[in-house]
């Protein structure tokens, strides 16, 4: 079972100019570690989660991730953060501030995961970069803004900006929230549960393929059993955490950059992802990166379907082996 462990990022700068004094920033690693004669790590692999996940998401891929399997942890040191905004990093929830927190953006997010590596970690170089979903964000942003850092990166069921339905949804999810009498432009005293329920409802109608939810529930009641389910877990969530996370995905667009990427990419879509669909994601992120190779498979489970990780094995096997 993975442990986290924990680095503080003195007087992180972010974007808008705000400084926080201590940043947190969560992570785990495991696998082999290869240093050179200075004591940096030359191996390491970092794994970034998507928007509801943290560092333990990487257990996601344990089918294909160990010693002698498709991402070698023989070959390869596997660091996967927590990002900034989510789990037990820095966020408005676990850092007192709250409202005050400052608003962040992907470049903030990249920023913080940055300096933990080379200012904690001792990694100068990576020798590549796996992202899912809002973390598929964060591999990108890696690739343009330090396209020597790494020599691959494999951004998965993701795109280069946030548009169309992904848009509104994170809008919408919003003015659910900010609307709510309990939200108090967030300076809350009790957390508005009812909007957060609301808002998790409104992402499971979206996050599986169409023919998901006509045939994977035996009757209406386990279809409306999930349903509620969601909501329950969504009432755990903290209203300002999750606004924070979807204004940096709102504010997200690389479209204008993507010349400036240099690693090798793998990029992996799924044919029935309404989040991404690949037509206007994926492929067009593949003709947009030089050096680049797409993959689509079909999943029931769509956006979701990065949990059938057996199905990229063989595409990440094969692309891997190049370094």
């Amino acid at each position: 079972m993975l442990k986290p462990s924990f680095e503080y990022l003195k007087d992180f700068e972010f974007k808008s100019g705000d400084v926080l004094e201590e940043l947190k920033m969560e992570y785990a690693s495991f696998g082999t570690a290869r240093k050179d004669a200075h004591g940096n790590i030359t191996n390491g692999v970092l794994f970034i989660h998507g928007s509801s996940g943290d560092y333990g998401s990487v257990k996601r891929f344990k089918p294909i991730m160990g010693p002698g399997k498709a991402i070698d942890t023989d070959k390869y040191f596997i660091i996967c953060t927590t990002s900034l905004g989510s789990g037990g990093s820095s966020k408005p929830s676990n850092s007192g501030l709250g409202a005050d927190f400052p608003r962040y953006t992907v470049k903030d997010m990249v920023n913080a995961q940055y300096h933990l590596l080379n200012e904690k970690l001792n990694i100068k170089h990576l020798k590549g970069v796996v992202g899912t979903s809002m973390g598929g964000f964060q591999s990108l942003e890696w690739a343009v803004r330090h396209p020597d850092f790494m020599d691959f990166i494999v951004p998965i069921v993701t795109g280069p900006s946030v548009k169309g339905r992904n848009l509104l949804m994170s809008e919408l999810c919003n003015s659910i929230i900010q609307k709510d009498p309990d939200y108090q432009r967030g300076r809350y005293i009790h957390n508005p549960e009812d909007a957060l329920e609301k808002v998790n409802k409104l992402e499971f109608l979206f996050v599986f393929s169409d023919s998901y939810y006509h045939h994977e529930f035996s009757d209406n009641a386990e279809l409306l059993h999930a349903f509620n389910e969601q909501g329950i877990e969504g009432r755990k969530m903290d209203a300002n955490d999750v606004v924070w996370r979807n204004d940096a995905a709102i504010s997200y667009n690389l479209e204008p950059e993507l010349s400036k990427i240099k690693a090798k990419t793998l990029i992996i879509g799924i044919e029935e992802d309404n989040f991404f669909p690949p037509e206007l994601d994926a492929i067009p992120l593949s003709k947009a990166i030089d050096n680049s190779e797409l993959v689509l498979y079909k999943s029931k489970l769509g956006h979701l379907g990065i949990n059938e990780v057996e199905k990229m094995e063989t595409p990440i096997e094969n692309f891997l082996s190049q370094f």
